[in-house]
């Protein structure tokens, strides 16, 4: 199956099955690289952010742990995902991010590396803001929640309503050698605050607490 075929297959699913809604699509640079940082709840994650109406041509890095789930497997596979080992440090995926955004296209990439099995959002991760800082590609932060458990009310033809809500885009200033472990927590930690600012407070999780969650709140129409 091509992938656009698989693109148009998804999107129709995601109208027909669920009642999503993508608020902010205009903060999503039309043409350009861009990384869109996203929190990871549930398998269909992907497909939402590979359905989203803004930006077809998108490509993701998806964990390696994934291959082996059939449908998420051939599903990545056909829809041109990047594999990476999460338990490596894998310069091999790393490259192919950066070839993406070199091509001007969108990647997704969720800095918690991980899916959260809590439905509240997990410590960041510093692999998006190093990606970020290489290729100077703005990020889009994006918010995705209603995810949770609903694979199982699809299947009982429920229609969850899922939403996906993205953030204006900003970049990150370069850093130097100096403070640079601090910093890239620092950078890490305000992905992460961007994202839990778009997102109901029951999904801010380790960032409950962080001031600049509710400072990040009151610049958002």
């Amino acid at each position: 199956m091509k992938r656009q075929t698989l693109q148009s297959i998804i999107k129709f699913l995601i109208k027909t099955l669920t009642r999503t809604q993508f608020l902010g699509v205009e903060n999503i640079p039309a043409s350009g690289p861009v990384i869109i940082a996203t929190n990871h709840m549930s398998y269909l994650d992907i497909p939402l952010l590979f359905a989203n109406p803004a930006r077809p041509e998108i490509n993701a890095l998806v964990t390696t742990k994934y291959q082996n789930t059939f449908f998420l497997g051939w599903f990545c596979n056909t829809a041109e995902a990047i594999w990476i080992n999460r338990d490596i440090a894998d310069f091999g995926a790393m490259r192919a991010a950066n070839e993406v955004l070199k091509q001007q296209k969108a990647l997704g990439i969720s800095p918690e590396g991980t899916r959260s099995h809590i439905n509240q959002l997990q410590p960041g991760k510093p692999g998006t803001v190093l990606l970020a800082l290489k290729t100077q590609a703005p990020i889009v932060p994006v918010g995705i929640w209603g995810t949770e458990g609903a694979i199982s009310r699809i299947f009982t033809l429920q229609r969850p309503r899922l939403t996906l809500r993205f953030g204006p885009a900003f970049t990150l200033p370069p850093i130097g050698r100096e403070n640079r472990a601090q910093l890239l927590q620092q950078y890490t930690d305000e992905i992460m605050c961007r994202i839990a600012a778009l997102m109901p407070d029951n999904y801010w999780g380790y960032y409950r607490e962080n001031p600049r969650v509710r400072e990040l709140m009151n610049t958002l129409p």
